[in-house]
């Protein structure tokens, strides 16, 4: 078997302070006398790089809202401009997870979060009428560094914590960071509603500073694990299992719609519904807020009943919520559309955590119907999990891009969002009827055995 993520094993020590050279999670005494402070600590300087992480890739669902007709740009090319960021935050995670291991957990989160001050430093300088749409297109690409953070934040904290306190912890360190979406979006709020929607650079010059600090409390708090190594085996391996690609079909359900809704939601308030920029800005940040804070929830309740069963259930909240959003639609009730709207937020929110928690549980469950026990199933687990985790993330992120393309579609063959909600619907349902049949379904009973006869491991995945 290949070495796994953080298995403890003989390493080649480290220069530097800040290497830690033996790291068990699953020892109870070894958490329990320093690993938790340990991975708690980390786990704090983690959400907050990861916070200013998201606000940054999110940035152009705000700057949008600052550009008024003399920037001269249509609706259709202001979603194309949000889903140029999204894309790019989807393929960098790929890079991104992998970097945690060849450069330490700590250091990578120092780099990343300076790299941000490139889209920051970049969209000060361009943001004015007169400005090309190329222009305009390479600086919101540039943001995708952003998307970037959350795979390698994920897969630091990941190796910190033992598979029973997954849930919790990597829906704390992903909402935290999640929040970084509505905070920007307050924040832009707060610009238009003092300055006026001509002063966008307000707003980047607010995040430069807290980018650098952002930096300095990693170097200064954070810790690299010296037994996390690349695992080309595993990352074959994940590549060709089909839960892999399952779950990044489930995680495009679920965190591509929180991703995609959070760029669009002004926009659409905007097109469809006639807000001005100080309209709009003063409702957008209520759903990722509340997305964002319950995403912890989802990791526990994932925790306590089966990720795949809160999953199953939050994908049929989420068709329900999208239904409300498509009647609202139609009869032009802009209360009743923002209530779904929020309520199909929250369930996005809900579902990363629980969709998240699933993946480690998945694998889990597998080494056991290989055999395994104890420490070695715990190994494979995080071992496969680890290598995983970045794809599932990149093509989760993903439907962000697809939701902003679907609406940019929508727009201008339609002039509403009717026809992408619509869409949206028929996929939640795809997502609800795949958790069933894959994880929830009991599998057909055996035909009876004769006493000498060995009953093969059977897989089940009902409690992931």
């Amino acid at each position: 078997m290949h070495a796994t993520a953080t298995e403890p094993r003989a390493t080649e020590p480290r220069r530097g302070s800040r290497w830690i050279e033996r790291w068990d999670p699953e020892d109870t005494e070894f958490w329990e006398n320093g690993g938790r402070r340990t991975a708690n600590r980390n786990l704090l300087f983690s959400v907050l790089s990861e916070h200013i992480g998201f606000s940054v890739w999110t940035l152009w669902s705000v700057l949008v809202l600052f550009m008024g007709p003399q920037y001269g740009i249509d609706p259709a090319g202001k979603f194309f401009l949000v889903g140029m960021a999204t894309a790019v935050g989807a393929f960098v995670r790929v890079p991104y997870t992998f970097a945690v291991a060849r450069f330490g957990g700590r250091n990578w989160t120092v780099f990343s979060a300076l790299m941000l001050l490139l889209p920051t430093i970049a969209a000060a300088v361009v943001m004015k009428p007169g400005t090309s749409y190329s222009t305009f297109m390479l600086v919101a690409a540039l943001t995708g560094v952003g998307g970037g953070n959350f795979a390698s934040s994920m897969t630091n904290i990941n190796s910190f914590f033992p598979l029973r306190k997954k849930g919790w912890a990597l829906g704390l360190n992903a909402g935290g960071g999640n929040i970084g979406v509505p905070v920007i979006q307050l924040a832009g709020l707060l610009v238009i509603g003092t300055a006026g929607a001509s002063h966008p650079r307000i707003l980047l010059g607010v995040y430069i500073p807290l980018i650098v600090i952002a930096a300095t409390l990693a170097a200064l708090r954070m810790d690299n694990l010296a037994p996390v190594r690349n695992d080309t085996g595993a990352a074959r391996e994940a590549v060709r299992d089909a839960h892999t690609w399952i779950m990044s079909f489930l995680y495009i359900g679920t965190f591509g719609s929180f991703i995609g809704y959070s760029f669009a939601f002004g926009l659409v308030l905007q097109n469809q519904f006639a807000r001005t920029p100080l309209q709009a800005a003063s409702i957008t940040f209520i759903g990722p807020l509340l997305g964002s804070l319950i995403r912890p929830v989802g990791g526990r309740l994932a925790d306590r009943f089966g990720g795949a069963r809160i999953t199953l259930w939050n994908f049929l909240g989420m068709a329900g919520a999208t239904l409300v959003v498509v009647l609202a639609s139609v009869q032009k009730s802009l209360p009743v559309f923002t209530t779904g709207f929020i309520a199909l937020f929250v369930l996005t929110g809900l579902g990363n955590g629980s969709t998240y928690k699933m993946i480690p549980g998945i694998y889990h469950a597998k080494a056991l119907a290989k055999g395994l026990s104890g420490e070695a199933a715990a190994a494979y687990g995080r071992r496969l999990s680890g290598a995983s985790m970045g794809l599932i993330g990149a093509v989760g992120a993903l439907g962000g891009l697809g939701i902003n393309l679907a609406f940019r579609e929508s727009f201008l063959t339609a002039h509403t969002g009717t026809p992408a909600f619509v869409s949206f619907l028929a996929f939640y349902a795809v997502c609800f009827a795949l958790t069933w049949a894959v994880y929830l379904r009991r599998p057909a009973t055996p035909p009876a055995l004769s006493p000498a006869a060995e009953p093969a491991p059977q897989l089940s995945y009902a409690e992931v």
